[in-house]
């Protein structure tokens, strides 16, 4: 499963994600891992637009994150590659930023279901700095070996249900905002 921020310009367009430039870079880096769009599912924190694109705020993460957290539960992955800062920072509850923690997988719970986190920088960020595409190649490198690998049980939390929506204090100490 893989979680972006939120739809953009042809994600609206078209209701679904990442069918616009980024996408067809995650369609590419997905084949060099003998992966395809129909063997993963794709969404986005926020199932919206902003508007003018701008970064999601604070109560329409809120709004949205019940619904990603239903996703996950009913989608059932054993690994979630989130793309980008918001859904690395809201999936992974810290406030640790791409930059830091790209590539390196994190056992969590997520929607009451242990899984591997795996933070992955936008596939944007590519489209924007050329360089980063090999970074963006490297870990994606590493997905295959993650899948199928189950968490370590015995470090993990096992929350009765999905979390409570964040307030807005919490999420503004992740430094989502």
């Amino acid at each position: 499963m893989f979680v972006g921020e939120a739809p953009g310009f042809h994600e609206d367009q078209q209701g679904l994600p990442f069918v616009g430039q980024a996408g067809k870079l995650l369609d590419g880096l997905l084949a060099g891992i003998g992966l395809a769009r129909s063997d993963v599912y794709i969404t986005n924190v926020l199932k919206s637009r902003p508007p003018g694109n701008r970064d999601p705020q604070i109560e329409e993460i809120e709004a949205c994150e019940g619904y990603l957290f239903r996703q996950i539960a009913t989608i059932e992955p054993t690994v979630v590659a989130t793309l980008g800062n918001f859904a690395t920072k809201l999936l992974s509850g810290k406030p640790a930023g791409i930059t830091r923690v790209h590539g390196v997988e994190q056992p969590t719970t997520l929607g009451g279901r242990d899984l591997l986190l795996y933070p992955l920088y936008h596939p944007a960020a590519a489209l924007y700095t050329p360089a980063m595409l090999r970074v963006l190649e490297e870990d994606f490198g590493r997905l295959p070996g993650l899948l199928g690998r189950t968490p370590p049980r015995e470090i993990l939390p096992t929350p009765a249900s999905f979390p409570p929506a964040r307030a807005a204090e919490p999420a503004v100490q992740l430094g989502l905002f």
